[in-house]
This record gives structure tokens, C-alpha cells and sequence, in this order.
């Protein structure tokens, strides 16, 4: 699963030859760790991380959580964690014991996956607005039969993006932006 596949770009783009299928692809690539940015893992992956913590709830700094696969105490003789024993908030990344009990013996090695189990539609848009914004730049300036600017044009830079992501791209994305705090 990804963002965007290579065909969809194309089929954004208006591609229908393999001329540009490699730095297409460097683009597709590289928009997608624009958008993973700014709303999280959209791709499917296995992170593990140490999580430190005594209480009743481990935080993990990928979001959204799809599943979660061990959790072993770093320190010699601590015991790990039966995964059925634990509840996981995948939208939040907050995993609590099904019984209420704390957190202890800790830190923590969590392995788990992080990202999306399909790519909603939404992203999916957005990642192609945003090639199309970005490959216009193989086009040079003075575009013909454009007049110009363009909707597509970013006259005031995006803070966290300057002027590689267009207005439009970052309103498809809000709905899934990644609380302030998160990684």
C-alpha cells in the first residue's frame, strides 16, 4: 500500500509514456514524507521504540497505531507483556493494561506497526495535488496558455513547507493532522 502509486501519479499528471517513470517516482517518494509529516505514518511500518513510563498508560510517538506486537522491559529479569493483556488507542498511541493496573518495571522496548490499514481517499487527493504542484516545476517558468499564475501558484510560504505545498493540499490534510506533541 502507499500514497500514491506511480499510475496514479501518471494518470494526475497526464502521463501515458515510461519516460519520466524514475524521477516520477523520486517525487512520489519524496511526497510522501511531506505528507507523513504532517499527519503521521500513512504507509504501513514496523517501529520500535523505548518508551519510558510508571502508570497506567505507555505513549507511543507513532500515530496512528495499527496493531501492536510485544512489549519487553528493558531492565535484566523484567518480564514482557502478553499484547492480549493490553488495549492500544491507535488514533492517540496510548496503550493501557485491560485490567487498570500500572505500568512498572519499565523502560519499555514496544515493537509495533504504525500507519494506515487503507489510505483514505482524502491523502490519496492530496498526494495528488501535490505532485502535480511540484512536477509543474519540470514545465519552467512561463507556462504557456497558463496566463501566468495559476491556482496552483503559492504566493505566501506555508509555515513547516515554505512554498512547496500549495493551500489547497494542506486543507485536504487537516482533518489528519497530527495532534501538537507528536513525533
Amino acid at each position: 500500500m502507499a500514497l500514491l502509486t506511480l499510475d496514479e501519479a501518471k494518470a494526475q499528471l497526464n502521463l501515458t509514456t515510461v519516460t519520466h517513470d524514475v524521477e516520477l517516482q523520486a517525487y512520489i517518494d519524496s511526497i510522501t514524507a511531506m505528507v507523513e509529516w504532517y499527519v503521521g505514518p500513512v504507509e504501513p511500518r514496523t517501529v520500535t521504540e523505548t518508551v519510558n513510563g510508571r502508570g497506567p498508560t505507555l505513549a507511543l510517538s507513532q500515530i496512528p497505531v495499527v496493531s501492536l506486537t510485544s512489549i519487553v522491559p528493558i531492565l535484566a529479569g523484567g518480564l514482557a507483556l502478553d499484547v492480549a493483556d493490553l488495549v492500544v488507542d491507535g488514533t492517540h498511541g496510548i496503550v493501557r493494561r485491560v485490567t487498570g493496573d500500572v505500568f512498572y518495571g519499565g523502560p519499555w522496548t514496544v515493537l509495533y506497526a504504525a500507519g494506515r490499514e487503507t489510505v483514505p481517499p482524502t491523502l490519496n487527493l492530496a498526494g495528488r495535488m501535490l505532485i502535480q504542484h511540484l512536477w509543474r516545476t519540470q514545465q519552467g517558468p512561463g507556462r504557456p496558455g497558463l496566463g501566468g499564475a495559476d491556482d496552483f501558484d503559492v504566493t505566501q510560504p506555508v509555515p513547516g513547507f515554505g512554498y512547496a505545498v500549495p493551500n489547497r493540499v494542506l486543507q485536504l490534510l487537516q482533518p489528519y493532522r497530527l495532534p501538537p506533541g507528536v513525533a
